[in-house]
C-alpha cells in the first residue's frame, strides 16, 4: 500500500512563485475503509458503494468508490501542495470517466493553467487516473496565498 510518505512535500507555494505548467500529484490506494468512512461522513450510502451483491447487478459489475471521494484527492493536492496551505477553493468542474474500485491505486494531479496576480486567482487543470486510465478530469479555480497579503 502506498501512503502519503511517498508523495511530494506539503506546504505552500505563494502566487508570486507559481508558474504556468507547474504540476503536483499524490497517489493513494482507495480502500474499503476509505469508502465506508466517506459513506459515513457524506451520508451517501448508495449500495453501489457498500453492497457487493447489489453492485454486481449494476453496469459496474461490482462495488465502486464514490466519485467525490476520488475528487477529494484533487482537493488534497490543491490544499496541501499546489498552491498548498492557505489556498481557498472557489470552484471545480468535474467529469467522471471511469469507476474507481476498492484496492485501486489512484493518482490525483493538478497543473497550473493560468495565473491572475491582481485577483490572486489560479486556474488549474485537474485529473485523476488509475494506471493509464483517466477516471476523472476537470478544472479548478483557487485563491492562492500571497506573501504580500497573508
Amino acid at each position: 500500500m502506498l501512503d502519503s510518505t511517498h508523495n511530494l512535500p506539503r506546504g505552500t507555494i505563494c502566487i508570486e512563485d507559481l508558474e504556468i505548467g507547474m504540476t503536483r500529484s499524490l497517489t493513494k490506494e482507495v480502500t474499503d475503509r476509505d469508502i465506508e468512512l466517506f459513506a459515513e461522513v457524506s451520508t451517501d450510502r448508495n449500495p453501489v458503494h457498500l453492497d457487493e451483491g447489489y453492485a454486481q447487478d449494476t453496469i459496474f459489475e461490482g462495488r465502486i468508490a464514490h466519485g467525490m471521494l476520488t475528487a477529494g484527492l484533487i482537493s488534497a493536492v490543491i490544499g496541501e501542495q499546489l498552491p498548498g496551505h492557505g489556498s481557498v477553493y472557489l470552484g471545480q468542474s468535474l467529469k467522471f470517466l471511469a469507476p474507481v474500485r476498492p484496492g485501486d491505486l489512484v493518482t490525483a494531479e493538478v497543473k497550473v493553467l493560468a495565473i491572475d496576480h491582481a485577483k490572486r486567482r489560479v486556474t488549474l487543470e485537474t485529473w485523476a487516473s488509475v494506471g493509464k486510465t483517466v477516471v476523472l478530469k476537470g478544472e479548478a479555480l483557487v485563491l492562492a496565498p500571497s506573501r504580500k497579503f497573508d
